[in-house]
């Protein structure tokens, strides 16, 4: 009886090795699809795809049908050192850098005690003469009258011969006293005039309406016409008109014949990228330039900007037609290339570090052979150009080298 229990408790070998076997034989084929997968999975997201990449630019319309681009600087048509006629030590002066001064505006002073007190002796001279004038009229008005009553008193023969000899004498030689004293008026005039104008030198003014570019002497200076001396200052003050401003840009005598006079300009300053100005050609200078083989053209500005200063760098665009208001503003753009369509939208591959990112888009109007971005991307990103069907969002890249 208890063999019997016994035997009952032994493990049925063969039942459990079926098991076994049939428990394998699912195990092994799930491991290897698993594998197969996440090798897939891995393949695919370590895929590097290459492809050819452009950078999302900005322009202005312009540039679609500028001709000729050439550059040059800006330079004041109108300016002047001013200096002294007379050499003197600076006492005083009344601007600085980047004043405005109207015509005439004293600008400085040089000593001028001497020329002040030669002006008040040729006033006082002046003074003498007027006073010798009027005394001469008075004695001539005296030898008129006797002479007249003399010349009476001898029709009658009340006055001798002689008599009448002396007062026609008198009265000759008072007539030649007024004309010599209104000659001394004259000259103590023109000596006032001479003591003015040489103590006006001494007061600098602005020939013209200008503003002051730089002060090149100060007080306790001395000022010489020819700056000659030691340490002496030849120019006070430079100044330039800055209604006169113009780009002297050079262009190549072969590209001379897509420039003429009042052709439409834009200009562009170094010192602000972002500004463009309107313009026209002012000037075809009527000589050449052998070293360079160039023609120097003057270009106008069209409107007035208290930030174009003189001596800045300039870029000249010769255009087919005037910019009109719209063509001012600076447009972003992309190779149409860059373009999917599906349906009713738009969009691009954005390059992202190593990846791509689909960047919905906004188109606007074509210039030339580039496309006007509303929305989605911006100056500076970059995009894929004929982006392939395999591409998709997230997906490594590598840019393809040209």
């Amino acid at each position: 009886m208890l063999n019997e229990d016994l035997s009952r408790l032994k493990i049925d070998k063969s039942t459990a090795i079926v098991t076994s076997r049939k428990r394998r034989k699912y195990f092994y084929p799930i491991i290897a699809a698993a594998v197969i997968l996440l090798t897939g999975l891995f393949y695919l997201k370590g895929k590097t795809v290459e492809v050819e990449v452009a950078n999302v630019s900005q322009i202005y319309p312009s540039q679609t049908f500028t001709v000729l681009n050439s550059s040059g600087y800006v330079v004041a048509q109108r300016k002047a050192a001013v200096a002294s006629k007379i050499t003197g030590r600076l006492v005083s002066i009344n601007v600085e850098e980047g004043n405005h001064v109207k015509k005439g505006d004293l600008i400085a002073r040089l000593e001028n005690e001497d020329a002040a007190a030669l002006r008040e002796q040729a006033e006082a001279n002046l003074e003498v003469a007027r006073a010798n004038l009027e005394k001469a009229k008075a004695e001539l008005h005296e030898a008129t009258v006797n002479f007249n009553r003399y010349k009476e008193l001898l029709s009658t023969e009340l006055v001798s011969r002689n008599e009448y000899d002396s007062s026609e004498a008198r009265y000759k030689k008072a007539v030649a006293s007024v004309a010599e004293a209104e000659a001394a008026v004259k000259a103590g005039q023109a000596a006032l005039n001479n003591a003015g104008v040489s103590l006006e030198y001494s007061f600098i003014r602005a020939p013209f309406d200008a503003v002051v570019l730089t002060k090149n002497a100060d007080i306790g200076d001395i000022v010489t016409p020819l700056g000659a001396a030691a340490n002496a200052k030849a120019a006070v003050v430079t100044i330039a008109d800055m209604s006169s401003l113009q780009v002297e840009a050079d262009v190549s005598e072969s590209n001379l014949q897509n420039v003429g006079l009042g052709q439409p300009c834009e200009i562009q300053l170094d010192a602000f990228p972002e500004s463009r100005f309107r313009g026209e050609v002012h000037m075809i200078v009527p000589t050449a330039d052998r070293s360079k083989a160039s023609v120097m053209i003057k270009v106008k500005f069209l409107d007035h900007d208290s930030r174009i200063l003189p001596e800045m760098s300039a870029k000249v665009a010769f255009l087919e037609h005037p910019v009109r208001p719209e063509d001012q503003r600076p447009r972003t753009v992309i190779d149409p290339s860059a373009v999917i369509s599906k349906g009713n939208s738009k969009f691009v591959f954005l390059v992202s570090g190593e990846q791509v990112i689909a960047a919905p888009v906004t188109t606007g109007a074509v210039f030339g052979d580039m496309m006007e971005v509303l929305t989605g991307v911006k100056a500076g990103d970059r995009i894929v150009l004929k982006p392939l069907d395999k591409l998709k969002d997230g997906v490594k890249v590598k840019a393809a080298e040209k």
